[in-house]
C-alpha cells in the first residue's frame, strides 16, 4: 500500500498525459490510416492550438471556450491547408510527404516563435479548476480530472462520428475504395481535405486543452510529434480502442516509469516501438515482399514451389546478367532508355557520378566535370574566409552521412531516418580516441568506420526485412534510441553538454595537430575524396548492381537464388561505415560534439540532402549536403533567428521544384534519372490501411 500511495498521483498523472497522446495520435492516425498523408508536422498543429489557448486565455471560463473554438479553428485550417499542399504528392509516395510536412513543420516552428515569442507561455484556467482536490486520500490538480473528463468525450465522440454516421462512412470508403466513393456523388478530394482539417482540429482542440499540462513552448511540438507516433505504432490504424490503450501505456511511461525507473525510461517507448514494427514485418514480410517483387509466396504456395524449384535447377548463373535484366526492364516500366546514354551535357554526368559506358572520349568527356569539382574544392583554401572554409569542412561530413542514405534509400530502397545513429557511434569513436590521445587521422577513420559498421551490423537485420514507411519508422526507432543513449551515457557522450577540449586531429602518423582552418578542410577533403571513389568503384561492380537490381525486382532475384537479405545487410552496413566516416570528419572539423548535432533534424537533412541530389547521384547528395549547409549557417546568419524558416522553405522548395533530384535536370536519360526519381515511391506498406489516391 505505501508503494501505491507513492505513486498514485504519478499514475493518474499518466492517464491524464496518456488522453491527451490519444487525441492528438488519432488526428495523425486519421492523417495517415485514411488520408494517406505521414505528416510530421503534426506537432505543429497542437502547438498552434497551444499557443492560441494560451494567448486567449485569461482565468475565465469564457477565455478558456474563446481559446476552444480559436485553437482548433486555426490547427483545422492548417490541416486544411495541408491538404492542398499534400494532393500534388499523392502519387509520390510516403518519402515526398514526410520531407514536405517536415519542411512545413520547421516553417510553422519558426513562425509561432516569431509571432509568440521563444518563452514558454503562462497559461491561465478558470479559477474553479485552478485548485485541487481530494481523490481517495491524494490532492489532485482539478483541471486535470477535468481534462480527463474532457478527454474521454472527445473520443467518445470521435469514434461515433467515425463508426456510426453517413460523414464517417464517407471517411472510411474513401480509404477503402475512393472510386467507388466517388460513384455516389461524394468527392474523394473534398473528404480528403475533410479528413486533414479534422485530423488538424484534433490536434489544435488537444492543444488548447492540453496547455496547461503540455505548455507551449519552443521544444512542444517535436516532443508532442515524436510520442505520438509512438501511440499510432503501437496501437495500429485499424481501432482507436488500441490506440487510446497504447496512449494510455505511453503516458504511464512517461509519468509513473520516470518515477519507478528514470534510468530505464528514456529507452523503453521507442524500444516498444522498433520491437513493435520488427515482430510485424517479420509476420507480413511475405506478403509485402510479394506485393513490391519479393517474398517466398505468401499465400501462394503453388507460385513459392515453382519458385524455389526454378532457383534450384538454375542455382545462381549470370548473377550480375540477372541483375542488370532486371534494371533494364524497370528502366522499360519507367519510360526510359535501359542503356546508360552519354548525352545530357556535363551537369547530367556530374550529378550521375559518371556511370555512363562509352569510349575513350566518352570516358574523358565524363571526367571532365568530376575534375573540375574536384579543382574547385581544392581551391576553396584561397578562396574562402576561415568562417566559410570551416562551413565547406562540415558539408563534405554531412555530405558523406547524405551519400550513406542515398546508398540506403536509393540503391536499397530501404528509407532512412535513423542514419545518424551509425554517424554518431563513429563521432563520439573519434571523440572518445583523441581525447584518450590517439589523435592520428587514420587510426580515428578506421576505428570509427569499423565501429559504425558493427552497430550497423546488430541493428541491421531488424531494418532490412521491412519495405516502405516501415522501415521510416524503425530507422527512426533506432534513432531515437541511440539518442536516448547518447543523453544517459555521459561518461562517453558528455550527456546534453555534449564533448568539448580534446586534442586537435593530425592528419598522418607523428604529425602536428591540425589547428589551421585550411589543414582541417584539406584533411577532410582528402577522406572525403577516398571515400566518394570507394563508393563509386563499388556502386559501378557487379556487387552494385546486385544491389540495383534487387531494388528494382526483388521477386526475379530471389527466384533466381540470391540472397537477397545477404545483399541488403551488407549495403546497411557499408552505408553505417560510410556514416561513421562522416561523424569522425565531422568531429575533426569542429572540434566539439552535442547531442544536436547527431539528432533527428541531421537525419531529416541527410535524407533531404539525398532527395535533392538525386537519390541514385552520389556526387548529388554531396551537393545537396552543400546546400542545406550553405543555407542553414551561412545565409541564416545574415538573418538571424529564422534558420529553420529557410530551411523550411528549402526543403518544400526541394520537394515541388526537384522531383527527380538535381540528377533529374538534364537533357538525356540514364541512371540517375528518371529511375532515381522513383526512389521516394515506397513500397507498400501492408502494415497499415491503404489510403485512397486523389488525383491532384
Amino acid at each position: 500500500m505505501d508503494l501505491l500511495d507513492a505513486h498514485f498521483v504519478p499514475a493518474v498523472d499518466g492517464v491524464a498525459y496518456g488522453l491527451l497522446l490519444f487525441v492528438v495520435a488519432a488526428g495523425l492516425s486519421l492523417a495517415f490510416g485514411t488520408a494517406g498523408v505521414l505528416n510530421l508536422s503534426h506537432g505543429t498543429l497542437y502547438a498552434i492550438g497551444a499557443y492560441t489557448g494560451a494567448e486567449l486565455s485569461d482565468g475565465t471560463w469564457g477565455g478558456l471556450a474563446v481559446g476552444l473554438a480559436a485553437g482548433t479553428a486555426a490547427a483545422a485550417a492548417a490541416g486544411a491547408g495541408l491538404s492542398a499542399a499534400t494532393i500534388p504528392l499523392a502519387r509520390r509516395g510516403h518519402l515526398a510527404q514526410a520531407l514536405l510536412t517536415f519542411g512545413l513543420a520547421l516553417i510553422g516552428g519558426n513562425l509561432l516563435i516569431e509571432f509568440f515569442g521563444a518563452d514558454d507561455l503562462p497559461v491561465r484556467v478558470p479559477e474553479a479548476l485552478d485548485s485541487s482536490v481530494t481523490l481517495l486520500g491524494h490532492r489532485y490538480p482539478a483541471y486535470r480530472l477535468c481534462f480527463i473528463l474532457m478527454a474521454v468525450l472527445l473520443a467518445a465522440f470521435g469514434t461515433w462520428v467515425l463508426t456510426r454516421t453517413r460523414v464517417g462512412a464517407a471517411v472510411r470508403a474513401s480509404a477503402d475504395d475512393p472510386q467507388m466513393l466517388a460513384t455516389t456523388g461524394h468527392s474523394p478530394r473534398a473528404v480528403h481535405t475533410g479528413v486533414l482539417a479534422a485530423a488538424g482540429a484534433l490536434a489544435g482542440a488537444a492543444g488548447v486543452l492540453g496547455a496547461p499540462i503540455i505548455g507551449p513552448g519552443a521544444g512542444t511540438a517535436d516532443t508532442v510529434l515524436m510520442l505520438s507516433l509512438v501511440v499510432v505504432v503501437l496501437g495500429g490504424l485499424r481501432s482507436l480502442w488500441m490506440t487510446l490503450l497504447a496512449a494510455i501505456a505511453v503516458g504511464e511511461v512517461q509519468t509513473l516509469g520516470v518515477s519507478l525507473a528514470p534510468d530505464l525510461a528514456p529507452y523503453l517507448l521507442f524500444a516498444a516501438m522498433a520491437a513493435v514494427l520488427i515482430l510485424r514485418s517479420q509476420f507480413t514480410e511475405p506478403a509485402t515482399a510479394g506485393a513490391h517483387g519479393g517474398g517466398d509466396g505468401g499465400s501462394d504456395p503453388v507460385a513459392w514451389l515453382r519458385r524455389r524449384l526454378s532457383a534450384s535447377f538454375s542455382g545462381r548463373r549470370a548473377a550480375t546478367a540477372t541483375a542488370e535484366k532486371a534494371v533494364a526492364e524497370k528502366a522499360v516500366a519507367d519510360r526510359r532508355e535501359p542503356v546508360p546514354s552519354a548525352s545530357g551535357g556535363p551537369l547530367r554526368r556530374l550529378l550521375s557520378g559518371g556511370r555512363d559506358d562509352g569510349g575513350l572520349a566518352a570516358r574523358g568527356r565524363k571526367a571532365a566535370p568530376l575534375l573540375a569539382l574536384l579543382v574547385l574544392l581544392i581551391a576553396l583554401p584561397t578562396l574562402l574566409d576561415a568562417y566559410t572554409l570551416s562551413l565547406a569542412g562540415s558539408a563534405l561530413a554531412l555530405g558523406l552521412l547524405a551519400i550513406s542514405v542515398a546508398i540506403l534509400t536509393g540503391y536499397a530502397g530501404l528509407p532512412t531516418l535513423g542514419q545518424t545513429a551509425p554517424f554518431a557511434v563513429g563521432a563520439y569513436a573519434t571523440a572518445n580516441l583523441a581525447d584518450a590521445g590517439w589523435t592520428a587521422g587514420p587510426v580515428q577513420i578506421v576505428v570509427a568506420a569499423i565501429a559504425a559498421a558493427l552497430f550497423s551490423l546488430v541493428t541491421g537485420p531488424a531494418v532490412i526485412r521491412a519495405r516502405g514507411t516501415t522501415v521510416l519508422m524503425i530507422t527512426l526507432a533506432i534513432g531515437e534510441l541511440a539518442s536516448a543513449a547518447i543523453n544517459q551515457l555521459k561518461s562517453l557522450t558528455g550527456g546534453a553538454d555534449g564533448l568539448v577540449g580534446f586534442p586537435p586531429t593530425q592528419a598522418l602518423f607523428g604529425g602536428e595537430g591540425m589547428v589551421e582552418e585550411s589543414e582541417v578542410y584539406n584533411y577532410a577533403l582528402a577522406v572525403a575524396v577516398i571515400s566518394v571513389v570507394v563508393t563509386v568503384l563499388v556502386l559501378r561492380s557487379p556487387a552494385g548492381k546486385l544491389l540495383t537490381g534487387t531494388r528494382n525486382a526483388e521477386a526475379r532475384m530471389r527466384a533466381s537464388g540470391h540472397p537477397v537479405g545477404r545483399y541488403l545487410l551488407i549495403a546497411h552496413i557499408g552505408a553505417g561505415a560510410l556514416a561513421g566516416v562522416g561523424g569522425s570528419l565531422m568531429v575533426t572539423v569542429q572540434q566539439y560534439l552535442s547531442p544536436a548535432d547527431v539528432g533527428f533534424e541531421i537525419a531529416a537533412f541527410a535524407l533531404l540532402a539525398a532527395v535533392i541530389g538525386g537519390s541514385t547521384s552520389v556526387i548529388g547528395a554531396l551537393l545537396g549536403a552543400g546546400l542545406i549547409v550553405f543555407t542553414r549557417d551561412w545565409v541564416a546568419s545574415s538573418w538571424p533567428g529564422h534558420g529553420p524558416l529557410l530551411l523550411g522553405a528549402l526543403f518544400v522548395a526541394a520537394v515541388y521544384l526537384l522531383p527527380r533530384g538535381l540528377a533529374g535536370l538534364r537533357l538525356g536519360s540514364g541512371p540517375g534519372g528518371r529511375g532515381a526519381a522513383k526512389a521516394d515511391q515506397l513500397p507498400p506498406d501492408h502494415d497499415s490501411v491503404p489510403a485512397g489516391k486523389v488525383a491532384p
